[in-house]
């Protein structure tokens, strides 16, 4: 497995390698040991999965709060995503700084999203599936997000907000000046 430092403390890119023939391929998806030796620890006990009809459907910028933060490791089954990843780790060096890849159902890639990260994508097909895993149960109460065009984080989106479609949850996240991070960067 191919792994990328994505500048971001923890935020990684994992490309696993695939074994094809005339059949199709083969490619294993996660292995404890190989995660490990790329310095992820997570143990995973959920795993999701999204369907998005249309191209620009946006679903972000979402995290949970301690006690029930959660680490991500996301890939798409059908078509591809613009990925996103936001530092709210208090003293980080990353601090509100933001890292964006692109994963693909043919290439396979996946994003590792430690604790303490908003997450969000951007749909950049039609009919495309996300799958992630995560490492703490989903729990209501510790839900949180942020409003995915920001202007302090100024993320980069393909789309624009005429473009965009949005949950109505979604469009009424709050901002970014006005998170008060409960999240700790341990170094």
């Amino acid at each position: 497995m191919d792994v990328k430092d994505l500048g971001l403390p923890g935020l990684r890119l994992l490309k696993p390698r695939r074994f094809a023939d005339s059949r199709g391929y083969f490619v294993e998806t996660h292995n404890e040991r190989t995660f490990a030796a790329a310095g992820i620890v997570a143990k995973f006990v959920q795993d999701n999965q999204s369907y998005s009809a249309s191209r620009g459907t946006i679903r972000a910028l979402h995290f949970q709060v301690p006690p029930a933060a959660q680490a991500k490791l996301v890939r798409v089954l059908r078509g591809s995503v613009y990925d996103v990843a936001v530092d709210l780790r208090a003293g980080s060096p990353a601090y509100g700084q933001w890292a964006a890849v692109t994963l693909t159902a043919d290439e396979g890639e996946q994003l590792f999203v430690p604790r303490g990260f908003a997450h969000g994508f951007c749909t950049l097909e039609p009919d495309t599936v996300v799958a992630y895993k995560v490492d703490d149960f989903y729990a209501p109460a510790s839900d949180g997000g942020l409003i995915w065009n920001d202007p302090t984080l100024a993320i980069d989106w393909p789309v624009g907000p005429d473009e965009a479609v949005l949950s109505d949850k979604d469009m009424k996240l709050g901002l970014f000046a006005e998170f008060k991070s409960p999240f700790r960067y341990e170094g």
